[in-house]
């Protein structure tokens, strides 16, 4: 019986033994992401110009 429960507790828990964490290996970003993270670096840029102009007649 001790056996028996030996093997079953053993049984039971190898499935909540888990591989050691691998780490994702960051990808190349491609040229049309680059252009749009330019075109949202010139808009936010854009937008802040406009909010000083617009604080600035105030």
């Amino acid at each position: 019986m001790r056996m028996t429960t030996a093997f079953l507790s053993i049984f039971i828990a190898a499935p909540a033994l888990a591989d050691a964490y691998d780490r994702p290996i960051p990808q190349a970003q491609s040229a049309t992401a680059e252009f749009w993270y330019a075109f949202a670096c010139l808009a936010l840029i854009a937008a802040m110009i406009a909010v000083q102009q617009l604080v600035a007649r105030r």
